[in-house]
């Protein structure tokens, strides 16, 4: 077993580089070091790691000085990182042009395994669906299949309109709650230890690709196509980070290393709640794009693709570059 002195050498170096943040923070000048200047994130990462020596001195029952000061630690830069509050104008700018493009960046990986867990689904559905039109029944009814093809038909009023609604603004509010529900069963689906996430991934992959595959195959793709294009690029991108969250969160509870499951998930929220604002934003943005710019019947189909080239190249620089600088 490590000895508590192999334990300080081990750490040392962490807890003071966490300690400087702190200081810096608070104002502190007694235990200031030369390079002070660590990232919010990286203090983040520093904070967890202290959690973790932590539980790890308690369980060991190492001296009580050692454990005097992880908790003395943890405890400050807990308040510090998680409790801050900075709000107005300014913390909405630093949520959009930092926080939001750098947290999907540091999950990137979740970020890939929810993208494939939606676009597998996504092509393999669709491509069956597009060969055997008969398997859209075993997705929805045939009632609903036949108001799809009345909703994407060229001589449709509004492009996307269900019966229910009659104007641009009830759909409006139909996308808004549609896509934050959808988003929302991807998010807590983590909490049952990632299956939920997986399932909702994959069920909205395997919808999507059997409207395609079907609405392709009744030669609706013109109308259909040019529907989805612009605003998909916020519907779908926002989807895939809400799956994103709960694939964190599912990782969290199966391997919460060092940590009680309760306090890793806990840690897991913290990191992506600013994953659910941002998704939230996206969302709103695509229901607005789809109620009033996508149902537009009269607009040219290459006006609309030429306007989601362009919003599809924003997000994906966006997510790639935004922040870099400041992160």
């Amino acid at each position: 077993m490590m000895t508590p002195l192999r334990f300080e050498e081990l750490y040392q170096d962490e807890w003071s580089e966490l300690e400087a943040f702190l200081d810096r923070v608070a104002g502190r000048k007694a235990y200031a070091v030369t390079d002070s200047h660590v990232t919010a994130a990286r203090a983040a990462a520093l904070y967890r790691r202290a959690c973790e020596h932590l539980a790890l001195a308690r369980a060991r029952s190492y001296p009580a000085y050692v454990v005097a000061r992880l908790e003395r630690l943890t405890d400050e830069a807990h308040q510090r990182i998680y409790h801050q509050r900075e709000l107005g104008f300014a913390r909405l700018v630093r949520v959009i042009s930092r926080e939001f493009p750098h947290t999907v960046r540091a999950h990137k990986w979740y970020v890939a395994v929810a993208a494939a867990l939606f676009l597998v689904p996504t092509l393999v559905i669709g491509l069956l669906v597009h060969a055997r039109p008969e398997l859209i029944l075993a997705v929805v009814s045939s009632d609903m299949a036949a108001n799809f093809e009345q909703m994407y038909s060229p001589t449709a009023s509004s492009i996307g309109r269900t019966r229910e609604a009659s104007t641009d603004w009830m759909m409006f509010g139909f996308y808004i709650r549609n896509n934050i529900g959808v988003a929302f069963q991807c998010f807590a689906g983590g909490l049952f230890a990632g299956v939920g996430t997986v399932f909702f991934l994959a069920y909205n992959g395997a919808f999507t690709g059997a409207l395609a595959g079907y609405l392709t195959e009744r030669g609706l793709s013109r109308t259909f196509f040019s529907f989805v294009a612009t605003h998909s690029a916020f519907e779908l991108t926002a989807i895939v980070i809400a799956g994103t969250a709960g694939l964190r969160l599912g990782h969290a509870l199966l391997a919460p290393g060092r940590r009680t499951r309760r306090v890793a998930l806990v840690d897991a929220s913290r990191d992506t709640a600013v994953l659910l604002y941002g998704v939230t934003a996206m969302l709103v943005v695509a229901a607005a794009v789809e109620a009033f710019w996508s149902s537009a019947g009269w607009l040219n189909p290459i006006a609309k693709y030429s306007v989601a080239a362009v919003c599809w190249a924003a997000v994906l620089a966006y997510f790639l570059f935004q922040g870099r600088r400041a992160g």
